[in-house]
């Protein structure tokens, strides 16, 4: 089974920036899609961005112009650079990669952005 780890959360203070990182195993894997997506308590979970091996990337709505992910094939990672972050996306931050379709979850890690 892939594995995927997530790294790179913590806490921020409003209008920061934070880097998470993605890594799913395994040298021979190389997911059709990895994406990030968040979920605060009592919410549901929603996409953050989608990067796919090959067709365009997808922000949501709110994070467009703030946020950016990126892809390093050679690694199988995918990365979330987060900008001037607000309080309401405090969140557990998901990581998943698709492979041959089926989705592989990280455990998440906690994004904390105080006021």
């Amino acid at each position: 089974q892939v594995q995927v780890a997530e790294s790179g959360g913590g806490s921020v203070r409003a209008g920061g920036s934070m880097r998470l990182s993605c890594t799913a195993s395994g040298s021979m894997f190389d997911p059709d899609v990895m994406a990030w997506y968040r979920q605060a308590p009592g919410k549901q979970r929603e996409l953050v961005a989608t990067i796919p091996s090959l067709g365009s990337i997808v922000y949501a709505d709110s994070v467009k112009g703030r946020f950016t992910i990126s892809r390093d094939n050679a690694k199988n990672t995918v990365y979330l650079q987060m900008n001037s972050l607000k309080p309401e996306e405090t969140a557990v931050y998901l990581c998943t990669a698709v492979v041959s379709f089926k989705h592989y979850w990280g455990q998440g890690t906690q994004v904390t952005v105080s006021s």
